[in-house]
């Protein structure tokens, strides 16, 4: 999706970046994509209350360069992106909420570097419970990362304007854990919704992810015991009290959806929340640019030529789309490492089904076996006999 270029001296810097409205894209049949767009806000709550179009047009405008403006101000040096918006069709209320995207803000080519953001832009468990020794001891028990993090922004949040964070936690609010296609996870549709999936292995899967992260959120005060940062920053904010499950939830999907998984780096360092990261970035499975750690930054280098104007892609990992609905609530059509599992089983009527199940078993397999279907892949891999 190509755009004009960036005017004035918009294109060399990154902020205050160039806004404006593109092209509304054409509507789509498919009535999830414009459902899914218009749930309660998530870490950043507001009163509800809504302006017409065009001051909302400009509240948004103003809300990209209020989070453009600290991130200059806290370090981050010019790079060669910006922040633009595209419309969203929203059918809940009947309002065009629009989405902020890092698009190139000049030409650029394979190898360049779009951005550094420092590390102390960068939200990570080292940051979070202050003790490397502490994070390892509490994500290798019962909390997951996205769990520490999501509690955390939560505290965050509710220091309003005084954390330092509130920029960055208002434009996580704004995109509500909504990819660039502004759809949610399955994890926050409505029942109606959900019926979409019935028949289908995704439904379970859901509530299998909800039970899990419900015991998650019954694990928040251990959390919050044994970080002793937390309890200090905290000492009568005991989690389960000041945020209900609902609350937990919708943050811990708007962290599963723009987390970014760090390599050689520190267990403390592993997940981060990066500014300009997901779900700014635009996830794609058959690219190859992806967020590195490189000397006290994380650091984008764009696999591919880019106009200025056009949506900066990221790699998203080796994940099947079924993994990409549930954790960025997208499927991606060309998704290389897409695939279905098939059971198969021995007919225990068969007068041979001993000497097949032996047969089986001599080979690896199981009498009812499942396997993985991958995407263009006519025919299963199974074992000669």
């Amino acid at each position: 999706m190509a755009s004009s270029a960036l005017s004035g001296t918009h294109h060399r810097l990154l902020l205050p970046c160039f806004l404006r409205r593109l092209p509304r894209p054409r509507s789509r049949s498919c009535s999830r994509l414009r459902l899914a767009a218009c749930h309660a806000d998530t870490l950043l709550s507001s009163s509800g209350a809504q302006g017409p179009p065009s001051p909302a047009a400009c509240s948004s405008a103003s809300s990209a360069g209020g989070f453009s403006d600290w991130l200059l101000t806290n370090g981050l040096p010019p790079g060669k992106v910006a922040i633009l918006e595209r419309p969203v069709p929203c059918s809940r209320g009947g309002k065009d909420r629009p989405l902020h995207f890092v698009a190139a803000g000049q030409d650029l080519e394979a190898g360049d570097v779009a951005f550094e953001v420092p590390m102390s832009l960068v939200v990570t468990l080292e940051r979070v419970l202050g003790d490397e020794s502490v994070a390892e001891l509490l994500t290798t028990n019962k909390l997951s990362e996205l769990a520490c993090l999501a509690l955390y922004l939560m505290y965050e949040k509710k220091q309003g304007r005084d954390s330092l964070w509130y920029p960055y936690i208002k434009e996580l609010d704004r995109q509500r854990g909504r990819g660039q296609l502004a759809v949610e996870s399955p994890l926050l549709w409505i029942e109606s919704e959900l019926d979409y999936l019935n028949g289908s292995p995704m439904r379970d899967e859901v509530v299998v992810r909800d039970e899990g992260i419900r015991r998650e959120y019954n694990e928040l005060d251990t959390l919050w015991f044994m970080a002793g940062s937390l309890f200090k920053q905290y000492p009568f904010d005991v989690p389960t009290e000041a945020f209900p499950f609902e609350i937990f939830k919708q943050a811990f999907v708007a962290v599963q959806s723009c987390v970014v998984h760090l390599q050689k780096v520190s267990l403390a360092r592993r997940f981060a929340l990066v500014p300009l990261g997901p779900p700014l970035l635009t996830y794609k499975s058959n690219c190859k640019a992806m967020l590195t750690a490189v000397d006290g930054s994380v650091r984008l280098l764009v696999d591919r030529p880019y106009k200025a104007g056009e949506p900066i892609i990221v790699w998203c990992g080796p994940q099947p789309n079924s993994r990409l609905l549930l954790n960025y609530g997208f499927v991606d059509e060309d998704n290389p490492y897409d695939r279905i599992a098939i059971e198969a089983s021995l007919n225990t009527e068969d007068p041979q089904y001993q000497e097949k199940r032996m047969v089986a078993q001599r080979n690896g397999k199981l009498a009812i076996q499942k396997f993985q279907a991958k995407r263009r892949k006519l025919f299963l891999k199974c074992c000669h006999t």
